[in-house]
Order: structure tokens, then C-alpha cells, then sequence
């Protein structure tokens, strides 16, 4: 048996847990947005090493490879939000 329907779950509650108390407390949704958008990304990298079967180097590109997009994809967005 696999670890990853244990952490896509785990990741669920946990993230739906912590957005109604966020939300509860300042009444914005940004906070929500950056808590869905992290637990997506941790469950989209968790999904790619599990059902790839990635080795310690595999993983750590995996990881760095999607740091660069999603620091990239920040920088164009923080650009074309900011004209």
C-alpha cells in the first residue's frame, strides 16, 4: 500500500481545518487562496513521486524543478499585476 492517499487526505483536512479558522478570524480570502495553492502543490508533488516511484535524486529535482516554476510564475504575475 502507498503513502499517498494518507497525505492527499491528511493534507485536505488539515488545509480545510486551518482555512475555516482563518477565515473565521480575519474574514479574508486570500489567506484561503495561499492555503489551497500550497496544499495543492504539496499533493501534485506528492502524487508525481509516489506514482513515479522517484529515487532521492529524482525527488530533489522534482522539487527544485518546481520551485523555479512556481518562483518564475510569481515574478510574471507579480509583474503584470503590478502595471
Amino acid at each position: 500500500m502507498t503513502w499517498y492517499p494518507f497525505l492527499g487526505y491528511g493534507i485536505f483536512w488539515i488545509g480545510l481545518v486551518v482555512s475555516i479558522i482563518l477565515y473565521a478570524m480575519k474574514r479574508k480570502w486570500y489567506p484561503i487562496m495561499y492555503l489551497i495553492s500550497v496544499s495543492l502543490y504539496i499533493f501534485t508533488v506528492g502524487f508525481i513521486i509516489d506514482v513515479f516511484e522517484l529515487s532521492k535524486n529524482g525527488i530533489l529535482l522534482t522539487l527544485a524543478f518546481s520551485a523555479l516554476v512556481m518562483i518564475g510564475l510569481g515574478v510574471y504575475l507579480s509583474k503584470k499585476f503590478q502595471k
